[in-house]
């Protein structure tokens, strides 16, 4: 009789030992593969920068045809501020971020060119007292800028437009940028297709590219 307690006793307990050890096994596999997830999610983001970035730079084919020199309007004020973002608070007009490249004929990237931007707000005002909507940057090592603005609004006789001069090794040039779709761009004197933004309206902020080529070889 002692003999088969003890066995059914020994069997029970084996019993007990099994089914913690089946519960407590699968545990530690779960915060190892939570970490790899998160890893691997983050990863691309720095890569399809550095991707967009080099595919706007090789978009320029040798010899690359020279930007066409407009005129500066009346508008130009000297001595304005180093400042790439111009969209400031309570500024009218739709928030456009512009950038792009610097580049030669043969289109190679021109750092520290000075890129120099004057416009109307979004309703085709200037601000000709103070430096609204103006300021001038310098391109990084890559010869790539970015400016932080508004598309500017219409004001009698004129299209869209965004005044620039950029200066390489002491040269300057003058133009202007224009906007695709505007009706009034065929009925402005100044207007050239060669310069026009391309633009993103998809994106929030509106998004534009352009490339100034200057003639340098």
């Amino acid at each position: 009789m002692m003999s088969a307690m003890r066995l059914i006793a020994a069997t029970v307990l084996s019993i007990l030992i099994a089914g913690c050890a089946g519960t407590t096994a699968p545990a530690p596999s779960a915060t190892p593969l939570a970490k790899a997830t998160v890893t691997s999610s983050n990863a691309p983001t720095s890569s399809a920068t550095a991707t967009q970035a080099t595919t706007a730079a090789l978009a320029c084919t040798p010899p690359a045809q020279a930007l066409v020199e407009l005129t500066e309007g009346p508008y130009y004020r000297a001595n304005p501020p180093q400042n790439a973002a111009l969209r400031t608070a309570g500024v009218a007009g739709t928030p456009l971020t512009l950038t792009g490249y610097v580049v030669s004929k043969s289109c190679q990237p021109i750092a520290n060119a000075k890129l120099d931007f004057w416009q109307a707000d979004g309703n085709g005002n200037y601000d000709n007292s103070g430096y609204t909507l103006r300021g001038w940057q310098l391109t990084d090592a890559n010869g790539a800028y970015r400016l932080e603005t508004v598309i500017p609004g219409l004001y009698p006789g004129r299209t869209e437009h965004i005044h620039f001069k950029v200066t390489v090794n002491g040269q300057t040039y003058t133009s202007q940028l224009f906007f695709p779709g505007v009706s009034q761009n065929e009925g402005d004197s100044i207007y050239s297709s060669r310069m026009l933004v391309t633009l993103n309206t998809a994106t929030s902020p509106v998004s534009g590219t352009f490339t100034f080529v200057v003639n340098v070889a």
